[in-house]
């Protein structure tokens, strides 16, 4: 087991300095006696007082050390089986301590330090930053990262996956922010990059080659587990986990990022500069834009563009949420194009409908006129219309309901009653008071009505008022225009026959 360096300084200090025996440094320190010793044996140094005793083991070490420099990677536990073969009385304990020191290490490997050129190359990779609540739902909290390896100046954007689309947007966030394009841009083996390698047979991600041969640089992988070829990326996340995203505050992604961009823009582009200490971050990427490549007149288009099924409701799936079409394309095989704030719904060329994009589960996002038109096409979904609605916004409901189904009730009419109370009140509220009616045991809406009215009561809020009037209620308040008695007049002083 591996016991922290400040630890092992204190054992080290307590033995050789103060004379602790190494049964007092495991009491006080609280840590086991065999691991006292295996710091004092690692550590080198002489028992203090008399000379160390012959140890069981010493017969057999040059037999462990020539199978050591066979075998370097065989267990403990198999030495020690084959010393007891050949008559070692030794527990397995003291004897994986003592393998622990023989055990041959590899050499450490040196790198070399990589230099590159201005606007020569820049390193990308995507960092986990845990999750956001959205709804009911639980996205991950993917940044993206590009850093130049020359000046080391950082774009950071953050997105709620690590799709293929939002690999591609946060690269053109980079290349707006820079006003220019790296001639390399080096990736780790993610799948936004390389679908599939063996050895130097690298089969990119087309959509990635696309996007590259578009801006007219060229897309690097690195080797495999050879994280230090892009160290600078790496460094660049570790510095964006605890100068910027440690105890950060934000009321939703968009915050977060307009965060990150004055961050990029501020703190970030002001520390020193690992290349040159006499400059700052700014100072070198001024001299690095110059020498960047020039982005092409017209951007590239990044839509996330995904075949969906109209089933017989009229909305289609996306993402965790249902969207709404027209009803007469119900059954049919429809193309949603979405980006981060839109979502669009096409029939071939046609636009069928278009939502603000849901990062929520299992949410349904209308256009009014869709159910309107669905509504007026069949008398019968209102009542469905309606009980979708209750059940959404008061889950309870659909227990009282199949009480009063039980008793043999109305149905409609206390569904009925349940909408209006639930067009006064607000959803949580009617759901407290649904719920105490089922303690009750009375499935009716107007247990449900004095519930709410207790509450409202116990509240001291003001008396909820219908906002809507029914229509014959407004047809009764209409104003008449009286009819107007000239014409009585006219005929009143007309001459008669006689």
């Amino acid at each position: 087991m591996t016991i922290p360096p400040e630890l092992e300084a204190q054992i080290l200090r307590y033995y050789h300095v103060e004379k602790w025996r190494i049964g007092t440094i495991a009491r006080q320190l609280r840590v086991h006696p065999e691991t006292v010793a295996r710091v004092l044996a690692q550590a080198g140094l002489p028992r203090i007082g008399t000379p160390q005793r012959p140890s069981k083991i010493d017969p057999y070490l040059p037999f462990i050390r020539e199978m050591l420099a066979r075998f370097p990677t065989l267990t403990a536990s198999r030495l020690h089986a084959m010393v007891c073969e050949r008559g070692y009385r030794g527990g397995p304990s003291r004897f994986r301590a003592v393998i622990a020191c023989h055990r041959p290490r590899p050499p450490a490997e040196a790198y070399l330090r990589l230099r590159t050129l201005p606007g020569e190359e820049a390193q990308c990779d995507w960092a986990h930053f845990g999750h956001l609540a959205i709804g009911r739902a639980r996205r991950p909290l993917m940044g993206f990262v590009l850093v130049l390896s020359f000046s080391r100046q950082i774009f950071l954007r953050f997105f709620l996956d690590a799709r293929m689309e939002n690999f591609l947007r946060g690269h053109l966030g980079a290349f707006a922010a820079w006003n220019g394009i790296p001639r390399i841009v080096l990736y780790d083996n993610l799948r936004s990059a390389v679908l599939e390698r063996h050895g130097d047979a690298i089969r990119f991600n087309p959509a990635l080659l696309d996007f590259a041969a578009h801006y007219r640089y060229e897309p690097r992988p690195v080797a495999v587990a050879r994280g230090n070829e892009k160290g600078r990326v790496e460094r660049a996340i570790r510095f964006v986990r605890d100068a910027f995203f440690a105890a950060r505050t934000f009321k939703d992604i968009d915050d977060l990022n307009a965060q990150a961009d004055a961050w990029c823009r501020g703190q970030a582009a002001d520390r020193r500069c690992p290349e040159d200490h006499t400059r700052s971050v700014a100072e070198v990427f001024a001299e690095e834009v110059p020498q960047l490549l020039k982005q092409p007149d017209n951007p590239y288009a990044v839509v996330e563009c995904v075949v969906v099924k109209a089933g017989k409701t009229p909305y289609v799936r996306f993402d965790l949420n249902d969207y709404s079409v027209p009803h007469t394309h119900a059954r049919r095989m429809l193309t949603v194009l979405a980006d981060p704030h839109e979502v669009r719904i096409v029939d071939g060329a046609s636009v069928l409908a278009r939502h603000q994009r849901s990062y929520d589960n299992g949410a349904q996002i209308e256009d009014p006129a869709h159910v309107q038109a669905l509504t007026d096409e069949k008398h019968a979904a209102r009542q469905h219309r309606g009980n979708d609605r209750l059940a959404r916004a008061a889950p309870a409901s659909q227990a009282l309901l199949e009480r009063a189904a039980e008793r043999g009730a109305n149905l409609g009419a206390i569904t009925a009653g349940l909408l209006r109370l639930l067009d006064r009140y607000d959803a949580a509220s009617v759901q407290s008071a649904v719920l105490e009616a089922l303690e009750r045991d009375v499935p009716h809406p107007n247990a449900v009505r004095f519930a709410l009215e207790r509450q409202r009561q116990q509240q001291g809020d003001a008396p909820p008022v219908a906002i809507v009037l029914p229509a014959h209620v407004r047809d009764r308040d209409a104003p008449v225009t009286p009819h107007a008695l000239e014409t009585y007049d006219q005929l009143k002083e007309a001459p008669s026959d006689d």
